[in-house]
């Protein structure tokens, strides 16, 4: 291509979202990565777009709103760029409550849900439903919003990088580096900015539960994709050697899932999938200046909720690495 005006180093959800962000803007860009589209935690199974509950409000907590709710937006343009459904849907989430306690909290949290959520989404709680995806909740109550979303996370970002080359730009496994850079390279480039990783292992089932709510429970997403798919996830791993093995700490995972909700006690496991997802400090992304590449950017550690944020991301940065305008919250500068 001719010189690209910006080079986007990291073809991961966050690398993908800020290409195509400033491609639709009419830059010419290209995305290099050795290791290829979603090569790492963008390449999970899982794809939950899953909102912070709606209580002590901070910035993180905002910006994340403003991205789920424009979500469906950002999906629909990659994928009339496309002609793929990237198997977007703002499904909801249905989570069963525990006992009076969790009842009389999930409560006070509608409550706050009302007031922060703008009246673009609900956070309710109602009776169990009768209904055999849902299974008896102990208190007899679940909660219910509808700000939750799910993403086929293969699907879209193979989409995103597709959207990028529809749109002029380059997405390839080496290249040189021209005009404004942005480094998105995942855990490797947290762990260069002072953070880690967290490794996580999910596994895919075969069940045909499309057009139904997600769910959770049990710390466990339950996630009912486009194409006939159940993902379930995930574990939590601060501690590990090798990031990319799956062990019995997923087996314990698909039990926990069939035990909390027995429609899927008989769906075969057809994938197994480990993952370093990359996590700052303070658990927030890191987005703005490179703090050790001068006159360049970062867009990194999306962590659990990245393809969430992924639409905002590209956009702010874009305003960024495009025009210098700088609408970063303070606390996701490095």
């Amino acid at each position: 291509m001719a010189t690209a005006d910006v080079t986007v180093m990291g073809a991961g959800v966050f690398g993908l979202s800020v290409a195509f962000a400033c491609a639709r803007r009419g830059a010419r860009v290209q995305v290099i990565d050795p290791n290829g589209v979603a090569a790492g935690s963008s390449g999970g199974v899982v794809g939950a777009l899953a909102p912070h509950v709606p209580e002590n409000w901070n910035e993180k907590k905002a910006f994340q709103f403003d991205s789920l709710i424009n979500a469906e937006q950002f999906w629909a343009e990659v994928s009339e760029l496309t002609g793929v459904d990237v198997g977007y849907a703002r499904s909801g989430r249905l989570q069963p409550l525990a006992d009076a306690g969790a009842v009389a909290l999930a409560h006070r949290r509608a409550t706050t849900a009302a007031q922060l959520w703008e009246g673009k989404a609900i956070w309710e709680v109602i009776a169990t439903p009768d209904d055999a995806w849902m299974p008896p909740s102990p208190s007899g109550f679940i909660v219910r919003d509808t700000l939750s979303a799910l993403v086929h996370p293969r699907r879209a970002t193979r989409a995103l990088a597709d959207a990028v080359i529809a749109l002029g730009g380059m997405v390839g496994a080496s290249g040189d580096p021209q005009g404004r850079i942005v480094w998105a390279t995942g855990y490797a480039g947290v762990v260069e900015l002072g953070g880690g990783g967290v490794k996580g292992q999910a596994a895919l089932l075969a069940f045909d539960a499309k057009n139904q709510p997600q769910l959770f429970a049990d710390a466990l997403h339950i996630i009912p994709h486009c194409d006939g798919t159940v993902a379930i996830g995930s574990t939590t791993e601060r501690d590990f050697d090798d990031p990319t093995t799956t062990d019995n700490q997923l087996d314990d995972v698909v039990e926990r899932a069939r035990a909390a909700f027995p429609v899927l006690r008989d769906a075969p496991v057809i994938e197994r999938w480990a993952g370093v997802r990359p996590r700052s400090r303070s658990r927030a992304p890191i987005l703005g200046y490179h703090p050790n590449r001068p006159g360049e950017f970062v867009a990194n550690g999306g962590f659990k909720i990245g393809f969430g944020m992924a639409p905002k991301v590209g956009h702010v940065m874009a305003e960024l690495v495009l025009d210098g305008l700088d609408r970063v919250p303070d606390g996701f500068r490095p």
